[in-house]
């Protein structure tokens, strides 16, 4: 079984009673909440939730406790498990922002074409909306279609710099939510390497937002543990291949036209960027 915790049982009628009995009641509960899920994201269940767990302390006689911790799901760096990684991409579908490892640092995977996923992501990090979403893509031919044109100096540190640590700055197609880029119209690019990003996104069908998994202002996370410590509380799950062994950030690079300028000198260095252009 893949996620989910199942219960320890005793060999008694008493305690096969019980725990039906309160199967019984988790089956309620969740369909409740999965309605929820399907019709608002879920995105929407988290900021309703108070709502929702007050009707069902009404219905149910259940207490509130604490915040439930994120689940933890184990995952192999170079050969991802196919079934961890279909789990991820249903969180993803369902509207809910997962923490992800990638070639940095860890990242918060959710669909950007969703709102009110979007909408979450925000509310995680305490980020300001005045801020971009970086974005995430498996293959070049995928980051063409969120580009509205590809600048002459695009595929060339594309494909000299993907898959790899390099985010490419450029204007947005239409169909990107003006959302996602902050009002800019630009989206920020990249294609990590990274297995489990890019089958991860190939099990999701589509790119995923990719915006470093901290609270925003704190240091950036290596580490799911790190990721847990900080936003343990806020997610519904969180994938660990262990330490990135990140020390940088990506670099970021904007592009216009003709023109270009770094943003941020991260793994990649400038001076390499500048001798791939000239």
């Amino acid at each position: 079984m893949v996620g989910g915790r199942l219960p320890c049982s005793q060999d008694d009628s008493q305690a096969r009673i019980f725990v039906g009995e309160t199967r019984r009641q988790d089956r309620a509960l969740h369909m409740a909440l999965g309605y929820c899920v399907g019709l608002r994201g879920c995105g929407s269940v988290l900021r309703d939730g108070g709502a929702l767990h007050r009707a069902a302390e009404s219905r149910f006689g259940f207490t509130r406790g604490p915040p439930l911790p994120a689940e933890l799901l184990r995952v192999d760096a170079q050969s991802p498990q196919t079934e961890v990684l279909r789990y991820a991409a249903h969180f993803l579908t369902r509207g809910c922002v997962i923490g992800i490892p990638t070639d940095t640092f860890y990242g918060l995977a959710a669909d950007p074409f969703n709102l009110a996923a979007v909408d979450e992501i925000y509310r995680v990090k305490g980020r300001p909306e005045t801020r971009a979403l970086p974005i995430l893509v498996n293959s070049l031919e995928q980051a063409m279609l969120l580009a509205r044109e590809q600048p002459p100096h695009f595929v060339r540190l594309a494909e000299a710099y993907w898959p790899g640590a390099l985010t490419l700055v450029l204007d947005a197609s239409n169909r990107m939510p003006l959302k996602v880029t902050a009002g800019t119209g630009r989206v920020a690019l990249r294609w990590p390497r990274s297995e489990v990003v890019t089958q991860l996104i190939g099990e999701f069908e589509g790119p995923i937002t990719g915006t470093s998994a901290n609270i925003s202002g704190f240091s950036s996370c290596s580490s799911a543990e790190q990721v847990m410590k900080q936003l343990g509380s806020r997610l519904p799950l969180v994938l660990d291949a262990g330490d990135t062994g990140a020390a940088l950030p990506s670099t970021i690079i904007e592009l216009h036209g003709e023109n270009w300028k770094v943003l941020r000198e991260g793994a990649i260095p400038v001076a390499e960027i500048e001798k791939t252009l000239q």
